[in-house]
């Protein structure tokens, strides 16, 4: 059940990165999901990290976290103890950042992007379920 949680966190957060580099590709405003822009937080100078796009790093986070797990359910076999070390460890580092960004928006811009929000709520669960499978082992 936790890796099917995590599957689903993975997808709905790589289908954000996606949507939000979309929407700055095509220069097209970014309206939050409670119909506030979130241009001021995702065209800020905080937007890139070491001259990336946030929603890159996302996208490629999400993206090994789905694969990863997906290969898991279909070859259980893969899944090991340091397997899901390893990716306990990454979605640690994705958890620390989200909440680096997350104090960005609420102490540096304060402005708030709801889909940046959510992304770091997937994080969270993604992390959290992470760290509740190596307790499985």
């Amino acid at each position: 059940m936790l890796l099917i949680l995590i599957l689903i966190s993975s997808v709905f957060g790589l289908s954000i990165a996606a949507f939000i580099h979309f929407k700055k590709t095509i220069a097209a405003p970014l309206v939050c999901p409670i119909g506030h822009s979130c241009d001021p937080v995702v065209h800020s100078d905080y937007s890139r990290f070491m001259n990336i796009p946030v929603e890159i790093l996302g996208f490629l986070y999400y993206t090994l976290i789905a694969l990863a797990y997906a290969l898991s359910l279909i070859y259980p076999e893969m899944h090991s103890p340091a397997l899901a070390l390893s990716l306990a460890g990454v979605s640690l580092i994705a958890f620390l950042f989200s909440l680096y960004l997350t104090f960005v928006q609420a102490f540096i811009l304060r402005e708030w992007c709801s889909w940046c929000l959510i992304s770091a709520g997937l994080c969270t669960v993604i992390l959290f379920s992470s760290l509740a499978l190596i307790g499985a082992f």
